[in-house]
């Protein structure tokens, strides 16, 4: 393995570790429930959205960033090994020095990887029984408007506004 390949091959680990393990925060959705949610009565009632603003969520990124990790060891492993073993004619030790290198480095690129992500999502300003309320979530601008729309609340704290419009649907490009 030439050393261009081997600078190739470390900055292919560092950008799977830091792009390709992130949360999308989907989850955190108005219109994604749990399994133990689903067949359960919840409270439910209209209110008016006054304002749809862009806004920023923290979501977790721990398992990206545990995933980014392991990914990055097993490939630094794996071309450290074939590194150590092109570099040396084959010597046996000096393979498997490349691959404990290799994947200290691979797993070192995947640290880089945050275990905090921010994503897209919406603040809304709503009016509920005369009363002026805000509800920041997960979602796309172009998924409400203002107007009407169905709040369901799981628990006497969660408001889950439901997204009251549809967006344009994607052109697939050929």
């Amino acid at each position: 393995m030439t050393l261009k390949k081997i600078s190739n091959a470390t900055s292919l680990i560092a950008c799977i570790a830091i792009t390709g393990c992130s949360a999308t925060g989907e989850q955190y959705q108005a219109n994604v429930y749990k399994a133990n949610q689903v067949n359960q009565v919840q409270k439910a009632k209209t209110v008016q959205i006054l304002a749809v603003m862009p806004a920023k969520i923290e979501v977790d990124n721990t398992q990206g960033k545990q995933a980014a990790q392991m990914g990055g060891a097993l490939l630094g492993a794996v071309l450290g090994a074939a590194a150590g073993n092109a570099a040396t004619h084959h010597k046996a030790e000096a393979t498997a020095g490349g691959a404990v290198g290799g994947g200290v480095v691979g797993a070192a690129a995947g640290g880089l990887v945050n275990d905090k992500k921010l994503v897209d999502g919406v603040s809304l300003t709503y009016i509920d029984e005369g009363n002026t309320l805000n509800s920041a979530q997960v979602g796309k601008l172009c998924e409400f408007q203002p107007g009407t729309a169905v709040v369901i609340s799981t628990s006497p704290t969660e408001t889950r506004v439901q997204p009251n419009t549809t967006c344009p649907a994607e052109v697939s490009k050929k």
